[in-house]
Formats: C-alpha cells, structure tokens, sequence
C-alpha cells in the first residue's frame, strides 16, 4: 500500500504540474508594462507568445496578433517551440503513468508496469525543464530590457504567466523524480529469481549431509546390536 500511494501522489504532483503548464501557454500576461519612472499610467501594455495588446484607463483592451511566425523575435519562436513541447511530453507521461501505476488494471506484468512508470517519471522531469527555460528565457529577455540604461522604449515587468510556469515546472520535476524512484523495483524480480537458485543450491548439500549421517547411524546400530548378541 505504501508504494500505491506514494505512486498516486506522484502522479497528482505531475499532473497538476502540467496542468500549470498548459495553463501558461495561453495565458495573455506573460509581461506587464512598468509604471516605474511613468507619469501617465492611463494605458496598460502586455504581451505573451502569441499577440501584443494595450488596455485603457476604462477596461478596453486592444490586441494585435503578431503578423508573421519567422519576423518574430528568437526567443519568442525558441519559447514557443519549449512550451508546446512541454505540453506534449506531460500529455504522454500521463497516459504513461495511468497505464504503469499500480493501481490500475492494464499493462501487462509487473516489470513492464515498472518501466512504464519510469518512462512516465522522464516524460514529466523532460516537461518541467522545457517550461521552466521558456519561463526563463523569457524573463531573462524582460529583464535585461528593463535595467538596461540605453533602452528607451517601453519597459515592462515579469508577468504572472511567467511564475505559473516556474510553479508547474517545479511539480512536473517533483512527481517525475518520484516516479524514476521505482526503476529499482522494475528490475527486482531477476534479482529474486537469482536468491532462490542460490537458497536451492544451499539446501541441496544439507539434504547430503542428512543422508550421510542416516547411513552413518546405521552401522553403528547394527554393531550395537551384533555386539548384544555376542554375549547372549
């Protein structure tokens, strides 16, 4: 029981991890313009992978999709190309994890269940650090922009897409570590297979020496006896 539910708890770390994940490639505040050093706050800028929009003082937002996918900057196609893999590689890992979890019904022996479960583990490990460096390159590229004196656009912050990401990537590597704890037991049962040849091998010279102490006894009984007749 305590290997099922260390496996259930890993599988809701990994997967509530990647649900963050999933959640942040759409999300629109990925960064926020800065009011630092702005006199008229009357506008709000934001952007995230996929569009770039300004909202006024009475709530209206105008957005622009980016017109062209090779104009983009490099670390927007590189971000882009992350995030959509990290999705992927959770979607897999889950079903993988559902099908060599214990508690379930399906596939196959108990070996195979255990390198499924493993395989799962990497997928999720694999999906947490696609999004943990998008996160990071794109905040990187934020900053930069930001405590540079000679950029004299628009300066903008980290947005909350950017620490829903860093969070979900953190429980995709946590439930995925978990997971990859379990390859010892996908190969313990050669190692039990291997223990009982040697026990049988142990047992046989005892079953020997039994033997040879039975016949050993039996002369010496057959002297006792010829040796009480003798004197009759």
């Amino acid at each position: 029981m305590g290997n099922i539910a260390t496996e259930i708890v890993a599988f809701l770390l990994a997967v509530s991890g990647w649900i963050l994940v999933s959640s942040t490639l759409p999300t629109d505040y990925w960064k926020v313009s800065s009011v630092d050093g702005t006199v008229i706050t009357t506008a709000t800028f934001w952007s995230n992978l996929w569009k770039t929009c300004v909202t006024d003082s009475t709530g209206v937002s105008n957005c622009k999709d980016f017109p062209s996918m090779l104009a983009l900057a490099a670390y927007i196609q590189v971000c882009r190309g992350l995030m959509i893999a990290a999705v992927c590689l959770g979607f897999f890992g889950a079903i993988l994890a559902l099908i060599g979890m214990k508690c379930t019904k399906i596939g196959g022996s108990e070996t195979t269940k255990a390198r499924l479960t493993v395989l799962s583990g990497f997928h999720f490990i694999l999906s947490g650090i696609c999004c943990m460096t998008a996160c990071s390159i794109y905040a990187h590229r934020v900053t930069t922009d930001f405590f540079d004196p000679l950029f004299v656009a628009q300066k903008f912050e980290l947005g909350a897409a950017l620490f829903i990401g860093w969070a979900g990537s953190v429980l995709c590597i946590l439930g995925g570590l978990v997971f990859c704890l379990s390859l010892s037991e996908g190969f313990s049962l050669s190692g039990e297979y291997s223990y009982n040849g040697v026990t049988s091998l142990v047992t046989k010279p005892n079953k020997h020496s039994k033997t040879t102490n039975s016949l050993q006894k039996e002369p010496r009984e057959q002297m006792r006896q010829f040796g009480r007749n003798a004197y009759v």
